[in-house]
């Protein structure tokens, strides 16, 4: 989304907190700028931990767009764990420094830019998709199925009902792309992922570097055989 800048299109989930963070972005972008600010302020003040774990608290009674805001770019490695049973967001304070709420805007009013097009509407994937017409191209970003089913509180994905409304929009003229998982530990393990045949017309493996979690992991490691791609996967070729 943000590299087609597209002049119109339709943005999804179904996550309401992470719905806040585009929606106030796209309707008011120093709204959303205030919400990092002021959180930024009073974590850098003191103790840091005891602000951050003021703020997850905060999250955790009420879920809400603005807390996880500031939780995304202070939790450790940039990792939001929600626990299962209760959607608890567990993840410890990381011990990095967030970005300056100046570098943070300057982000906000490059992406309010490049999303300017765009509604941001809380819908299951699968009613997103039945919105799509002939000629659109619809962009699906799921939980990967070996590496994220414990991150996001994305254990009960169904990647199955996915798949099915992929071929839906291919069956009446829509593409679709699909990033998912391809490769881990250097290219020697390729992660399996069953579709139907004949569904995804092209498969493109892009390399995505040292693995975000290993990276925390195995900190201070020489990490040359933790390298892994995503497969793009095509209902269309070009």
């Amino acid at each position: 989304m943000g590299t087609l800048a597209p002049k119109r299109a339709i943005a999804s989930d179904v996550f309401c907190p992470l719905l806040e963070i585009w929606q106030a972005l796209s309707s008011d972008t120093r709204l959303l700028k205030s919400w990092y600010a002021e959180r930024w302020e009073a974590f850098s003040k003191g103790d840091r931990v005891a602000r951050y774990l003021e703020v997850r608290d905060s999250y955790n009674r009420k879920p809400n767009g603005a807390d996880l805001l500031f939780l995304c770019r202070t939790c450790y490695g940039g990792i939001v764990r929600f626990r299962k049973a209760d959607g608890f967001m567990s993840t410890p304070c990381g011990v990095h420094d967030p970005i300056r709420p100046a570098s943070f805007n300057r982000r906000a009013d490059e992406w309010a830019m490049r999303t300017r097009g765009v509604d941001f509407l809380e819908l299951d994937f699968a009613e997103a998709l039945d919105l799509a017409e002939p000629g659109d191209l619809v962009y699906c970003d799921p939980p990967y199925s070996d590496s994220q089913s414990i991150l996001y509180g994305a254990q009960a994905f169904d990647l199955s009902r996915l798949v099915e409304s992929i071929e839906r929009c291919k069956s009446r003229g829509v593409y679709v792309a699909l990033s998912i998982d391809g490769t881990k530990k250097s290219g020697k393990t390729k992660i399996d992922i069953p579709t139907p045949t004949g569904l995804f017309e092209q498969e493109v493996m892009i390399d995505c570097g040292v693995s975000m979690l290993r990276r925390f992991q195995r900190a201070g490691e020489q990490l040359s055989d933790e390298v892994v791609a995503d497969r793009l996967l095509l209902t269309y070729s070009h």
